[in-house]
């Protein structure tokens, strides 16, 4: 189904909030289900976060959402998981945003491509799929 071989990707907090509200994001956890789609706990607890001001503007209760966002088909990894390279995921992004270190220590640790929508990450050494550029890549 993909038109390379992307097996897994690094999934930001953006991208989780857009599929939890059935926006284009969610048509890769629907259309691509043998793509590993990972992420880190700072992240899950970060869709948390912001569940409230979607489900406002989207129109959904939040307790939905918040059920939404535990059913994803993601795999979760805690910072012990990725710590060995958490500096070097801070000199690419620590000036510009943050809150991006943890995911990018992920990518960085399993090797994979991100998925976002936040422009920051584009000074990792990885590849960075918007949601538009990995349904073209993935053929859905």
């Amino acid at each position: 189904m993909t038109s390379l071989p992307l097996r897994s990707v690094a999934a930001d907090s953006n991208v989780l909030l857009s599929a939890i509200v059935r926006r284009a994001a969610w048509r890769i956890f629907d259309k691509v289900p043998d793509l590993v789609i990972v992420t880190t706990e700072f992240n899950m607890t970060e869709v948390h976060e912001y569940v409230p001001e979607f489900a406002e503007r989207y129109g959904f209760e939040a307790d939905v959402l918040h059920e939404a966002v535990e059913l994803l088909p993601v795999e979760r990894y805690s910072e012990s998981d990725y710590i060995s390279h958490v500096a070097e995921a801070a000199r690419y992004l620590g000036r510009r945003d943050p809150d991006d270190v943890h995911l990018a220590a992920l990518a960085l640790k399993l090797n994979i491509p991100v998925w976002s929508n936040d422009r920051d990450l584009t000074e990792l050494p990885l590849r960075v799929f918007t949601t538009a550029q990995l349904l073209k890549v993935l053929g859905v």
